[in-house]
């Protein structure tokens, strides 16, 4: 069965084009890995991803984005917890190979939920004006990759 591409509201495209640069970071991880790299190199891209990327996400998503379902929601309760789950696993210093396999596994778990779950149903429930007022508020900046070490080329 072929999964047709996910219909996304244009309030919420550039969203989405963070979230590819998340799977891609859990990408560069595992490939990290498979290419025999230091943890600590790894670690080092992946805490400059959080602080330039994810902490910036998570912080519209927070603010602008889960409101439009209510703090209730079972959908956003485990939109948080993944958030404040990824947020320890980035401040860990210790254990890196097991720490960079979970923040792997987690962000691309979590990017899959919103994607598949959250982003639809926030679509299906909010009315055009709110998604409208959503567009105004987040532009998407083009993605700056740090090009001081590729590990996973």
């Amino acid at each position: 069965m072929k999964r047709q591409p996910l219909k996304r509201h244009k309030a919420l495209q550039p969203l989405s084009r963070e979230h590819h640069q998340g799977l891609l970071l859990a990408w560069k991880i595992r490939n990290g890995f498979q290419k025999g790299v230091s943890p600590k190199r790894i670690k080092v891209y992946a805490d400059w991803f959080y602080e330039n990327h994810l902490i910036p996400h998570f912080k519209i998503e927070e603010n602008y984005i889960f409101p439009l379902l209510g703090s209730e929601h079972e959908y956003i309760d485990r939109a948080m917890a993944d958030h404040q789950e990824l947020h320890l696993l980035f401040e860990q210093e210790y254990d890196l190979d097991n720490v960079l396999h979970r923040i792997e596994q987690k962000l691309e778990e979590h990017i899959r939920f919103e994607e598949r779950i959250l982003f639809p149903e926030i679509q299906k429930t909010t009315d055009e004006e709110e998604m409208n007022k959503i567009e105004k508020i987040h532009h998407e900046m083009p993605f700056q990759d740090n090009p001081d070490d590729e590990f996973w080329k």
